[in-house]
């Protein structure tokens, strides 16, 4: 893995989509309604080429779209980032036909995905899962609830998580595909701190059948993890994106304010705070990359560099939002001001896809794994805290280092999407040379046609795991032939 430096492609990528995010997007995102879907919104996203971005490209491409976004505009990198997370499942683990019929729609910003895995009585336990598939025929009939759900009650389709063995832990859970027309599912939304699309489930026996089970049954919480494990160094940059635009202003305000006879940058107290936020900042952005090239390269420490890089940006962010707020004073807590706003938004960062508390304790197992301090560290048991979530539908610590069915990382970034979105693209595979588009530069080739389908798996009610499945342990997952 190399030093971090961003080439000169990268570079300019990033400065453009700041650019895009603060005058094209900023103006979507503000027209929209608060605690609202903003088709519009997402409709833009897909016309620029970033949702198709968020698919194809590697996962530092990723962790650069959703930091630079964040800097101009936090609606569209959240409307983003939730268009991924929700259909990611299903460009990792779906049938042909489902990812035909669903991901060309996701990345053109037609249809609003969205992930249901928490629930109100699961979060970080992850084993607690109870919205229940009972079999029914061929297929299954789902009841519970689900809550904190991002992009509910709107979404069009949603990758939920149920309980298909009772008794089984982790490994009693299935990924099915379930659009939201579908009789017996309602929902209501959720008024939070900071506004945002979010909102509870409620299943009354929906019908599912084999033909919407995102893998194989009983292996959904494998679907989950493997789809955080590309998601949760990204939502450090995120927190990055934030970071860097609370720094901008605290930066450009300290320098014309004057106060005591002089600007506020003369202070030496106000100095060495801007100092201490902009090296913060530096080192977690540093950090969330490490993790995204870990990721890419197929390291085997990806769990615990992504759950650093995760604590550190969103603490770091929470630091340096304050800091700035403080330095502004009371103008930066009235409504509208950047400030206001950035300080509202970077505080679920810090819960959702894995509070700091459970990152911290990932951190600390996968330490005393490598250090050969027993066998407790590297294989905790079924129902030990993982990595809860709001409010992106809450997920899990990647708990599987097993092998299993299904396409790589590296396969489920360059796979299905390419083949099944309508027309080729016109953002290019290689680095830039002389231009770009939004859509931004990439390093890795297009794949071969074939890369990326998901094998089929038994979808039988009720099927049982591999006798030889031993304890879940946080991983990445393993590469497999396709």
């Amino acid at each position: 893995m190399s030093v971090f430096s961003l080439d000169p492609a990268q570079i300019a990528w990033c400065a453009q989509l700041r650019t895009l995010a603060a005058e094209r997007l900023r103006p979507l995102a503000e027209a929209g309604e608060p605690g609202r879907v903003n088709r519009p919104l997402v409709a833009a996203l897909g016309e620029l080429g970033l949702l198709r971005r968020v698919f194809t490209g590697s996962a530092l491409e990723l962790c650069l779209l959703r930091e630079s976004l964040a800097h101009g505009s936090t609606e569209a990198e959240t409307a983003l980032a939730l268009q991924g997370l929700g259909a990611a499942p299903v460009h990792q683990a779906g049938t042909g036909a489902q990812r035909e019929r669903w991901l060309p729609e996701v990345a053109a910003g037609r249809a609003v995905a969205a992930f249901a895995l928490s629930e109100p009585e699961a979060g970080s336990d992850a084993a607690a899962i109870a919205l229940k598939a009972a079999p029914d025929g061929p297929g299954w009939r789902l009841s519970g609830e689900k809550c904190w759900i991002s992009n509910a009650p709107e979404a069009d389709f949603y990758t939920v998580f149920a309980r298909t063995a009772e008794g089984a832990g982790t490994r009693g859970i299935t990924a099915f595909l379930v659009p939201a027309d579908r009789p017996g599912l309602s929902g209501s939304p959720l008024e939070m701190l900071s506004p945002h699309p979010i909102g509870a489930l409620a299943f009354d026996g929906v019908p599912v059948g084999p033909d919407d089970v995102l893998g194989q049954a009983d292996r959904g919480f494998r679907v989950a993890m493997r789809t955080l494990d590309l998601f949760r160094p990204s939502v450090g940059a995120f927190a990055v994106g934030m970071a860097q635009a609370a720094l901008d202003a605290a930066l450009a305000h300290t320098a014309a304010r004057t106060a005591f006879g002089g600007p506020l940058m003369d202070l030496q107290s106000v100095a060495h705070t801007v100092a201490e936020m902009a090296t913060r900042t530096e080192a977690a952005r540093l950090l969330v990359y490490a993790a995204a090239a870990a990721y890419d390269d197929g390291a085997a420490d990806v769990p615990a560099r992504s759950a650093m890089a995760k604590l550190l940006a969103t603490e770091t962010a929470q630091y340096v939002v304050d800091a700035a707020v403080q330095l502004h004073g009371a103008q930066a807590l009235r409504r509208g001001h950047l400030l206001e706003h950035l300080y509202r938004e970077v505080r679920a960062p810090r819960i959702y896809e894995g509070a700091t508390e459970v990152q911290r304790t990932v951190i600390a197992r996968r330490l005393y794994a490598a250090a050969g301090r027993g066998s407790d560290a590297a294989a905790p048991p079924a129902g030990a805290p993982a990595a809860g979530h709001f409010p992106t539908g809450g997920a899990p610590q990647s708990t599987s280092a097993t092998p299993d069915t299904g396409p790589s990382p590296a396969t489920m970034r360059a796979g299905g999407l390419v083949r099944a979105a309508a027309g080729p693209s016109d953002t290019g595979r290689g680095r830039p040379s002389g231009s770009s588009s939004a859509a931004g530069p990439s390093s890795r080739p297009e794949p071969p046609p074939g890369t990326g389908a998901a094998p089929a798996g038994p979808h039988a009610p009720g099927a049982k795991p591999p006798a030889e499945e031993g304890p879940a342990e946080e991983g990445p997952a393993e590469e497999s032939p396709v």
